[in-house]
This record gives C-alpha cells, structure tokens and sequence, in this order.
C-alpha cells in the first residue's frame, strides 16, 4: 500500500518486530487524541524490535494526512488505505482501530476507541512482547 514516503509501506517489511497496527483517519477526533502518546511509545521503544505503524483510512490520502501529521510532529511509518483494502482484512468496524502485532506476525490484543498509548499497562504489554 502507499506510504507518506517514496516507498509503499508493507507489513512484511517490520517481520520480526512487535507492530501497534492503528487505523485512523484525520476527520476521527478520538484519532488525533491518541497519537501523541503513540509518537511517545514510539519514541521510547523504536529501537527495541517495535514500530507504530498507523494506516490512514482518509478517501483524500496524502493530501489530508500530511498537514495533519506536520501538526502533530509524527515521525512514525504512516500507510495510506484510502479504499479501505488493509482496514477491511483487518474487519476494522469503528476508528480508531489498534492491533498489537507479536515478533511471530500473530494479533495479540485489539483496542477500538482511543487510549494512552504511553500508560503503564501499555508499556508493559509491549515489554512483555519484547521480551
């Protein structure tokens, strides 16, 4: 699928590492709420075998996702679904949509609706994974 990037953004291409998989898109206010705690799990855990990787789901693609993420500082890899193909194998039914992603590639934990993706229990699920 298209990235912000150059290059497409793939699934395959973070084997082997923990994945907050989120579904979002920039009209979603509960999204926004959420993504700075995501840049800051990010930040904390990036070298670590973990990345956040967040797929847009705006019909618009990158021409709403950039000034969003510019204002929000976000430095994660960002993919643009903009017909949904990702979200719909995923059954994504509400945004935003999370899936913690283990080493082995397996769903270990889904979360509809917002959180604080830097709170303990967060980070201790991710540590747990990392281990």
């Amino acid at each position: 699928m298209p990235g912000l990037g150059s290059a497409p953004v793939r699934l395959r291409d973070f084997k082997g590492k923990v994945i907050l998989l989120n579904f979002w898109a920039t009209w979603c206010l509960p999204c926004k709420e959420e993504m700075p705690s995501m840049e800051r799990l990010y930040q904390r855990y990036k070298d670590q075998a973990f990345t956040v990787l967040v797929m847009s789901v705006d019909a618009d693609g990158a021409a709403a996702v950039v000034p969003f993420i510019r204002s929000l500082k976000l430095t994660f890899p960002i993919g643009l679904d903009p017909r949904m193909d990702v979200a719909n194998r995923y059954r994504v039914v509400a945004l935003p949509a999370s899936f913690v992603v283990d080493k082995s590639g397996r769903t270990v934990a889904l979360a509809l609706g917002p959180r604080a993706w830097d709170s303990r229990p967060a980070e201790a699920l991710i540590e747990s994974l990392l281990r």
